[in-house]
């Protein structure tokens, strides 16, 4: 008998009992803008042109970087999916758009049909809290290049917006205020730092606590799924005069907030606006990280930042909340240019 692709490290078998497992749980996430049924060539939607008078579709695209690495290693494959809707999604709501559709792609050094399902599941979880359809993907098998139970998770997103609805950042005012939305964790940012601190410098376990006096583990707490604002952000929108939003990922506040700015006003960050998360404390101090490298690494507890002109500002705080997150009066936008300022008061 000659050789054959299952020989080589590719199991077709295994694939498609993969696909039959994801399917139930894909098909939750559909629209009613999804036309036809997991399977084939590419992912069906049709726009509904009559809710719109001059559309726009937005796209973006991301990973879950090394955060994909601490589900290898703990064997916990639920949550991650969660991570990657949130990465892309966020992305297109910061200008203005509402996400429509998802695609994944899940490469494997060997396919394991339990572990996609619980991977795609997560995608799928990811998707229904962001309101858009999961209508297509891959899963591709890489032996020789990828060791089995490594895995890689990148993924795809399109939005829609009016064309005279496009948040820019380019309205941003003096006087404007930032509102800020929490992030309990690290969300998928910062894992190579966070992972070297923590295990290799710290030699800490994922079973121990994440910290002392921790109610949850090492593991818990570097999986804790991102929180998904897309749902939130766009409630906003219907609400006050949003001005810009930055989804806060890596570069940090800095970073992040500055993409979003016109050249003539600068962004002032109340630092004692917020409490850090103890994690942050954590690596910090064990890995003896500056201020500086902190703050441009991670997002510090602030997963999004909207500017509204200040009469809008305790209605936009009420909405965000109402929707579940805890917002707050974060900062101003002052005459400048277009720099960020994280001001110790």
């Amino acid at each position: 008998m000659g050789e054959t692709y299952e020989g080589a490290g590719v199991s077709i078998d295994a694939g498609e009992q993969a696909v039959e497992r994801i399917k139930d749980k894909v098909k939750k996430t559909y629209r009613r803008e999804v036309i036809g049924d997991i399977g084939g060539f590419g992912g069906l939607f049709a726009l509904d042109k009559g809710r719109y008078r001059n559309p726009v579709l937005v796209a973006s695209t991301d990973g879950v970087g090394t955060k994909a690495l601490v589900a290898q290693a703990t064997g916990r494959f639920e949550t991650i999916g969660i991570d990657l809707v949130a990465m892309c999604v966020d992305d297109l709501v910061c200008q203005g758009a509402e996400p429509l559709f998802f695609l994944d792609y899940v490469a494997v050094g060997r396919l394991d049909p339990d572990h996609i399902a619980e991977i795609v599941g997560g995608v799928a979880e990811g998707c229904l809290q962001a309101g858009c359809a999961l209508i297509g993907g891959e899963m591709a098998e890489h032996p020789g290049a990828m060791e089995p139970g490594e895995f890689d998770l990148v993924g795809f997103a399109v939005g829609v917006a009016e064309r005279d609805g496009l948040i820019t950042g380019e309205h941003v005012a003096p006087g404007d205020v930032l509102i800020g939305l929490p992030s309990p964790g690290l969300r998928s940012n910062g894992y190579s730092l966070a992972r070297r601190v923590l295990l290799e410098l710290g030699g800490r376990s994922y079973d121990a606590p994440a910290y002392d006096g921790s109610p949850t583990s090492l593991a818990d707490e570097l999986l804790r799924p991102s929180v998904i604002y897309a749902p939130a952000i766009m409630h906003l929108l219907r609400e006050v005069d949003v001005r810009a939003v930055s989804h806060i990922t890596g570069g940090g506040i800095v970073g992040n907030l500055a993409r979003v700015l016109p050249g003539h006003v600068d962004a002032v960050v109340h630092r004692r606006a917020w409490e850090v998360p103890r994690i942050f404390t954590e690596i910090q101090q064990l890995g003896e990280v500056s201020d500086d490298e902190m703050a441009k690494v991670f997002n510090l507890g602030i997963g999004m930042i909207v500017a509204v002109p200040a009469g809008d500002r305790f209605k936009a705080i009420d909405t965000l909340r109402a929707e579940g997150h805890l917002a707050m009066d974060l900062g101003e936008v002052v005459a400048g240019h277009g720099h960020v300022h994280i001001e110790e008061r």
